[in-house]
């Protein structure tokens, strides 16, 4: 028995003593009570900025809840949507407004997912290119506002908050592994009232879009592109407030859109990418 001991006791030692290489362990931002906190209080900021309600929920990268704000009036099953979308954006890494889209556009049996929220309004946040939680926001005016909300209060931790987006007087800086990140999961990297920059992606075509309040600036930055402008959207129905999508387009102008190219689609004005590279990456500067 006392053989057996020593035995026992040698391997625990060495067990703590063998050093741990970096490739069994990495380093990982974490997001804290206070950073949570301060995510809501952007949002809470915002939001009685524009005169609307919201239940702003925080949780961790693990969909966990961290923190909850109700703003006075908000109906009270905000809360529990609010979660739902932060805990969404948390586990897909994904905003949530790109589960809406897909869904709106045909792809249904994604509702049953369990524990899936797939309505506008959850974002990601991101700390030094890592996603380290989510912020759901429910309630405001509109399903749009809750989205810039979102927004607004993801980016209050990025660059270590020195500036938060909604701020009409402070410089906005990505690093570049914050871009790509962005470029991977097709995500906006600010949206602010009265314009928005998305780090867009496309592996396939898209549905015909009228924007009837945002004019889109378009840059390409990789791959190539049938897109095709005006004319009439063939079976087009309002997705959102002034959004309508359609299966595709009539009598439109063909571009073939490739690297280095700068094409300006007006608001009211049908487009849409036909045919797409993969990938295809390029930048969206929507203003209204």
């Amino acid at each position: 028995m006392n053989t057996l001991r020593k035995y026992i006791a040698l391997w625990l030692l060495l067990l703590f003593l063998v050093p741990v290489t970096k490739a069994q362990v990495m380093e990982k931002s974490v997001l804290t009570l206070d950073g949570a906190k301060k995510v809501a209080a952007a949002a809470a900021a915002e939001a009685r900025r524009n005169n609307a309600g919201g239940v702003i929920a925080v949780v961790d990268d693990g969909g966990n809840l961290m923190y909850l704000e109700r703003i006075d009036g908000t109906f009270a099953a905000g809360a529990k949507v609010s979660t739902g979308k932060a805990r969404t954006a948390a586990l897909f890494r994904r905003p949530t407004s790109v589960f809406e889209n897909l869904v709106n556009n045909g792809r249904t049996t994604m509702v049953a997912l369990d524990d899936f929220t797939p309505l506008q309004g959850g974002v990601p946040i991101l700390v030094d290119g890592q996603i380290v939680g989510a912020v759901g926001v429910s309630g405001a005016n509109s399903a749009q506002q809750d989205e810039e909300i979102a927004v607004v209060a993801a980016d209050a931790l990025r660059d270590g908050g020195t500036a938060l987006s909604g701020s009409t007087d402070a410089v906005t800086y990505f690093d570049s592994k914050t871009v790509t990140d962005a470029f991977v999961q097709g995500a906006p990297l600010l949206e602010v009232p009265g314009y928005k920059v998305h780090a867009s992606h496309r592996d396939a075509a898209g549905m015909a879009e009228v924007h009837n309040l945002d004019t889109d600036i378009i840059y390409v930055l990789e791959g190539t592109a049938t897109f095709i402008t005006g004319g009439t959207v063939i079976d087009g129905e309002t997705t959102a407030p002034d959004e309508i999508r359609g299966a595709s387009i009539r009598d439109g102008k063909t571009y073939r859109l490739k690297k280095g190219d700068v094409i300006i689609v007006p608001n009211g004005t049908p487009h849409w990418f036909k045919e797409v590279s993969n990938p295809f990456n390029y930048y969206v500067v929507k203003t209204n």
